[in-house]
């Protein structure tokens, strides 16, 4: 079965996060990753923890099935090499503060020269123009700067980070997402283009109904721990033993809710009729919630919720997550055998297609130029003596 991007080649000029990211789900769509690494040192992230006997499994989890060459781009050879992999591949990306890859002479200007069907992919903090398109970034500054830390966490409590990389992850969504519809508007004009992602810009898109919430009340939305601004009840609920979370979506909902909660007067409160009374009249609305709930387990409201069809969820933990049946069924829990760490369980490919099949594994994650023979050698006609004088000179 062919996949997707089978057939499509991609120079990962990437580091770290959020251009690996990216490649990585490039490949899992079927993509060759040729990811290009700093000779001996290789990507920064192979020396992230955590490990396992040496191996860095932040790099493996993100960097798996990809090949690694290794190459300087300081040197006049280096870049020599480059020009020539860029004319045998389909798109480059790279996550290098805006101007490093014109200073090495390789900036996309001169790339769509060499091939002009390359799609040239650049993720960076704020974006390839702009006043501060040349400031540092990392994933702590885009939250913080677009906006998601100002409503993230509880009133009256310090702006809280989101537990995991957004602005890193979320701008190598919309950079693959870019890459993809280049790709297809290539096949109708034959030409590649440049696609500039930065996850400032990213962090702004997604800020839902936070922007016209603004304009609506006139004030910035502030946090409100784990409830939902304009829908009621939507949050988390403390049970007898734990945390769980109810989501009542709709007035049809809220009926059943009522009855599944053993209130069924509470239907008839007219302060709680409407899902905008609800959420207007939120804390006397937990003030009856709160106690009911507290008076049985979490699981055994949720099995009183399902079967009222209310939706609602355990608040897992990440040992949770991982042995989750719906989550095991889809295949979002894979292994990888690695040679010094072992079998290393990863997150799978969340985007389900019938031309790319399921399988329990991922290829390993390559060492720094493991592929340098078969790119250089069998793509570029270089001779094993010649890579062996590049390697001695430092180029690879």
């Amino acid at each position: 079965m062919t996949k997707p991007l089978n057939g499509i080649k991609v120079l990962d000029l990437t580091r770290v996060l959020a251009g690996p990211y990216c490649t990585m789900m490039l490949s899992d769509l079927g993509a060759e990753v040729i990811k290009v690494e700093i000779p001996v040192t290789g990507d920064d992230s192979r020396a992230f923890g955590p490990f396992i006997n040496s191996r860095s499994l932040y790099f493996l989890s993100i960097n798996r099935a990809k090949k690694s060459v290794s190459l300087n781009l300081k040197t006049d050879k280096g870049k020599e090499i480059l020009l020539k992999l860029v004319k045998r591949c389909d798109i480059l990306v790279e996550n290098y503060r805006p101007g490093t890859m014109e200073k090495l002479g390789l900036g996309y200007e001169t790339l769509k020269e060499v091939n002009p069907r390359l799609i040239y992919a650049a993720s960076t903090g704020f974006g390839h123009t702009g006043p501060d398109s040349l400031k540092p970034a990392y994933d702590i500054l885009a939250q913080a700067r677009g906006g998601i830390m100002s409503i993230t966490g509880y009133p009256d409590a310090p702006p809280t980070r989101v537990g995991m990389s957004l602005g890193d992850i979320t701008a190598s969504l919309f950079t693959a997402i870019g890459i993809n519809a280049a790709l297809y508007q290539r096949e109708h004009t034959g030409f590649g283009q440049k696609v500039d992602v930065s996850m400032l810009d990213s962090q702004v898109a997604i800020l839902e109904n936070a922007l016209v919430r603004y304009q609506s009340d006139g004030e910035s939305p502030q946090p409100l721990g784990n409830r939902h601004p304009t829908i009621a009840p939507f949050q988390a609920y403390k049970a007898s033993d734990k945390y769980f979370v109810i989501a009542v979506g709709n007035d049809a909902l809220w009926k059943s809710f009522c009855t599944a909660l053993g209130n069924p007067e509470l239907f008839d409160d007219l302060s709680f009729s409407s899902n905008r009374l609800r959420t207007e009249n939120i804390g006397p609305l937990n003030s009856i919630l709160e106690p009911a709930f507290a008076a049985k387990t979490a699981s055994e409201w949720m099995q009183i919720m399902e079967k009222a069809g209310i939706p609602c969820a355990p608040i897992n933990d990440i040992e949770a997550v991982m042995n989750d049946p719906q989550v095991l069924f889809r295949n979002m829990i894979v292994e990888v055998e690695d040679d010094l760490a072992g079998t290393v369980k990863i997150a799978g490919n969340p985007i389900k297609m019938t031309n790319v099949p399921e399988s329990p594994n991922r290829d390993k994650v390559p060492e720094i130029g493991e592929h340098n023979s078969e790119i250089y050698c069998g793509w570029l006609g270089i001779s094993d003596a010649d890579l062996i004088d590049l390697k001695t000179q430092g180029v690879v």
